[in-house]
């Protein structure tokens, strides 16, 4: 079953956020996930927000997110991203429709 990735980042060093994100690609591209959106403009329809930035990813299911998640490579590079942002990060199953 899909699954959804939804980041919701505020960033607190901007240096260090663009180092990892430098070298979001090269791991990324290795595993099965889709970038759907990576906004640092999102438009707040209703209630508030107090982040900078929306990110959303879908892995074919939570064990592809997971090989992602905590490859060695990735581990390394979300240092940057962690000091370089706050980070919500939320999983979300999608739907098995019926045939």
């Amino acid at each position: 079953m899909t699954v959804y990735v939804i980041v919701q980042l505020k960033m607190t060093d901007r240096a260090a956020y663009d180092r990892y994100q430098a070298r979001f690609f090269d791991v990324f591209k290795k595993f099965d996930g889709r970038l759907l959106s990576a906004d640092e403009s999102p438009v707040v329809v209703e209630g508030a927000w107090d982040r900078d930035k929306v990110v959303l990813m879908s892995f074919p299911d939570e064990s592809a997110f997971r090989a992602w998640a905590n490859s060695p490579e990735y581990l390394e590079i979300s240092k940057d991203r962690k000091a370089g942002a706050q980070g919500v990060v939320l999983l979300a199953k999608g739907f098995a429709l019926a045939a």
